[in-house]
């Protein structure tokens, strides 16, 4: 199975998620914001925090290639983007 295959299982069909049953990702990622608001003071959206993650995913692709780096990246854009269309 090739990466996006994987990603769309992770993001489209929720596999993992269900097995670590950390409950609906988006409102994972909206109570982040909220929480990472209040530790800093600022304004932090759920886009915010789907961008962050992105970027320390690649970020640490930069250091070691790891397909789960990239794969977690790929899922991310694609959580982010169904995010977007769903707002």
């Amino acid at each position: 199975m090739n990466i996006l295959e994987k990603a769309n299982e992770i993001v489209n069909l929720r596999k993992e998620e269900k097995e670590r049953q950390y409950g609906p990702f988006e409102q994972g990622m909206e109570r982040a914001a909220m929480i990472a608001s209040g530790c800093t003071g600022k304004h932090i959206t759920a886009k915010d925090i789907y961008m962050c993650m992105i970027a320390l995913k690649l970020s640490r692709e930069s250091y070691s290639h790891k397909e789960d780096n990239l794969l977690d990246a790929v899922a991310y854009i694609g959580s982010l983007n169904n995010y977007l269309e769903n707002k």
